[in-house]
């Protein structure tokens, strides 16, 4: 004897819904210099070298840089690694 599963629908969330999105912005400082920057970002944000690199550049020049975007945790997450390398970073509510 068969039975027949009914697998409930796949919603997808509303916007309403989502979660919020934060930003990791790197701010710039007189300690690291540009070739640990650079690859401290492609190590974890994972960023393409390119893309790490214009964002360094950015901090440099204008004082700070959104360098990620994702949900709370892990923008958190992301934040303090940076810390721990030795980078200054806050996290900010987009």
């Amino acid at each position: 004897m068969s039975k027949t599963i009914t697998l409930p629908a796949e919603t997808s969330a509303r916007p309403s819904e989502a979660m919020p999105q934060w930003a990791v912005r790197l701010h710039n400082d007189n300690k690291n210099d540009m070739v640990y920057v650079v690859s401290t970002l492609v190590q974890l944000v994972r960023l393409p070298t390119k893309v790490a690199t214009e964002r360094t550049l950015e901090t440099h020049n204008n004082g700070s840089a959104i360098v990620f975007q994702t949900h709370r945790e892990h923008a958190e997450l992301v934040r303090d690694q940076m810390q721990s390398k030795g980078l200054s970073a806050t996290i900010e509510k987009t």
